[in-house]
C-alpha cells in the first residue's frame, strides 16, 4: 500500500474540518494510517477568535459601587427575560472552550464577580477548567454584570453564554 501524499493529508484535514463545522462539534480527534504506511493523528478544536486570557492577572477586583441586591440568585436580573438565545444578547460573554466553569478562584472563596458588579476590560470574570488547566476568562469590555448564566462547577460548551455585561 502506498504512503499517502501531502495532498492527501491536506484533503483529509479539510474534510475533517468540514465535518467539525457542519456538525457544530467543539472538538474532533481522528487517527489515520497504519504502522506500515505511517500514522496521521489529527485533532481539531474550535476556539474563540478573541484575545487569549491573561494568565498572570490576579483576582483583585475593586469593590462594586453598590452591593448587588439579589446576591442569593445570581441568574436574577433587573432586565426583562430574553425571548431568544442568551448568547445573542448584546454584551454576552461566551465560553472560548469546552470545560467546567468556576465562579471563584478556589472552593469556598468569594466569586470573581456578582450581578451588579462593575468590571473593567480584562478583569477576570470566572475560570473555565479544560484538560486540568485553569483558564481565566477576562471581561471583553468595561461595564456592569447584568446576568450570570452558569452555576459554579457546571460544564460549559464552546460558545455557551456565561455572563451578560452591559
Amino acid at each position: 500500500m502506498a504512503k499517502p501524499t501531502n495532498d492527501d493529508d491536506v484533503a483529509f484535514v479539510q474534510a475533517m474540518a468540514e465535518i467539525l463545522r457542519s456538525n457544530d462539534l467543539a472538538e474532533l480527534e481522528v487517527e489515520r494510517g497504519t504502522k506500515d504506511t505511517g500514522k496521521l493523528t489529527l485533532r481539531l478544536s474550535r476556539v474563540a477568535r478573541t484575545a487569549p486570557a491573561p494568565m498572570v492577572q490576579q483576582a483583585s477586583a475593586a469593590p462594586a459601587a453598590a452591593p448587588a441586591p439579589a446576591a442569593s440568585a445570581p441568574e436574577a436580573s433587573d432586565a426583562p427575560a430574553p425571548s431568544g438565545d442568551p448568547a445573542s444578547l448584546p454584551g454576552a460573554v461566551t465560553s472560548p472552550m469546552v470545560g467546567t466553569a468556576y465562579l471563584s478562584p478556589e472552593p469556598g472563596a468569594a466569586a470573581f464577580v456578582k450581578v451588579g458588579d462593575t468590571v473593567s476590560e480584562g478583569q477576570t470574570l470566572l475560570i473555565v477548567e479544560a484538560m486540568k488547566t485553569m483558564n481565566q476568562i477576562p471581561s471583553p469590555k468595561s461595564g456592569t454584570v447584568k446576568r450570570i448564566l452558569v452555576e459554579d462547577a457546571s460544564p460549559v460548551e464552546y460558545g455557551a453564554p456565561l455572563m451578560v455585561i452591559e
